[in-house]
C-alpha cells in the first residue's frame, strides 16, 4: 500500500499566478481565433496545423508527429485534418516509406491561406501579448515557459 502525499495547496500568490495564466491564455486564444475566423474564415487550431506543416521540409509530416506537435489525439487530429482536406488546404497521402503511415501535406491553397492570414495572426499576437511586455518580461516569459515545456516533455517522455 502506498502512502499518500499531503496536498500542497497553492498560496495566495501562487493561486493568483495560476488563475492569471489560465484565464489570460483562454481569452488570448479566443481573441486570436475570432480575429482569424472573422477576417480569413479559419480557426486558430486550423491555422496552427497549417503553420506546423509550413515549417516542415516540403511542407509535410506524418499524422502521428503532427498530433504530438499539436498536443492532440490522433483521432481528434484526423477529424480536423479531414475538414481541412475537404476545404482543399491540405491533403493526406500514404507514407511511401511506411505504408501504414499517413502524411499530411500543405496544398498551394493552404499555403496561400496561411500567407494571407499570417499578418492578422501576428498583429494579434503583438497587440494582445508581445507589445504588452517589456523586453525583460519577454525574456523572463520565454525562459519560464521553456522550463515548463522541458519538464512536460520529460514527463511525457
Amino acid at each position: 500500500m502506498t502512502e499518500e502525499r499531503p496536498v500542497r495547496w497553492l498560496n495566495e500568490a501562487e493561486m493568483a499566478a495560476w488563475r492569471s495564466y489560465i484565464v489570460a491564455t483562454l481569452k488570448l486564444r479566443q481573441v486570436l481565433h475570432r480575429e482569424l475566423a472573422v477576417q480569413h474564415d479559419v480557426s486558430l487550431t486550423d491555422y496552427e496545423v497549417l503553420v506546423c506543416l509550413e515549417m516542415q521540409a516540403e511542407h509535410r509530416m506524418r499524422m502521428s508527429e503532427l498530433a504530438v506537435l499539436m498536443g492532440s489525439t490522433k483521432s481528434r487530429l484526423s477529424h480536423q485534418v479531414g475538414r481541412l482536406e475537404d476545404a482543399g488546404v491540405v491533403r493526406r497521402v500514404r507514407d511511401p516509406e511506411d505504408k501504414r503511415g499517413v502524411i499530411t501535406e500543405l496544398t498551394p491553397e493552404g499555403l496561400a491561406l496561411l500567407t494571407k492570414a499570417a499578418p492578422t495572426h501576428l498583429e494579434g499576437v503583438r497587440e494582445h501579448l508581445i507589445d504588452l511586455l517589456s523586453p525583460q518580461e519577454q525574456a523572463t516569459f520565454a525562459a519560464a515557459f521553456d522550463r515548463v515545456l522541458d519538464h512536460l516533455s520529460e514527463v511525457e517522455g
